[in-house]
């Protein structure tokens, strides 16, 4: 069966570089807007959060008050990379942490191009 892309949705940001460094602008805040957003609409039970990035603690404390408003349960957590060679062993603060294995984490990337669609 092949996949459902329909469901798919990209989005692309221009990279701002900084030093010579490329950083991606805005990603995170059309994340953080669809979290919320699909919170209200009750899109979903469990928000998993692929980062360590810490500004997903307001993202977390608000899922959680649109579940009590809602008087329904949504569970927040936060999956990331975990290796010798990688320092940060932390989660996102206020949310489940799920440390994955480098080589499994690197596993679930999804090669498709969903631009070319």
């Amino acid at each position: 069966m092949g996949k459902n892309t329909n469901l798919v949705q990209t989005y692309s940001r221009p990279l701002v570089y900084r030093k010579g460094i490329g950083q991606e602008k805005g990603i995170d805040v059309k994340l953080a807007i669809d979290a919320v957003r699909l919170a209200h609409e009750s899109a979903y039970d469990v928000a998993l959060i692929f980062s360590q990035d810490q500004d997903f603690v307001e993202v977390a404390t608000e899922i959680r008050r649109i579940a009590a408003v809602q008087n329904r349960w949504i569970k927040v957590a936060c999956a990331y990379p975990v290796s010798p060679a990688y320092g940060n062993n932390r989660g996102i603060d206020k949310t489940d942490w799920i440390a994955i294995d480098r080589t499994l984490y690197d596993q679930a990337i999804d090669p498709a191009n969903y631009r070319s669609r």
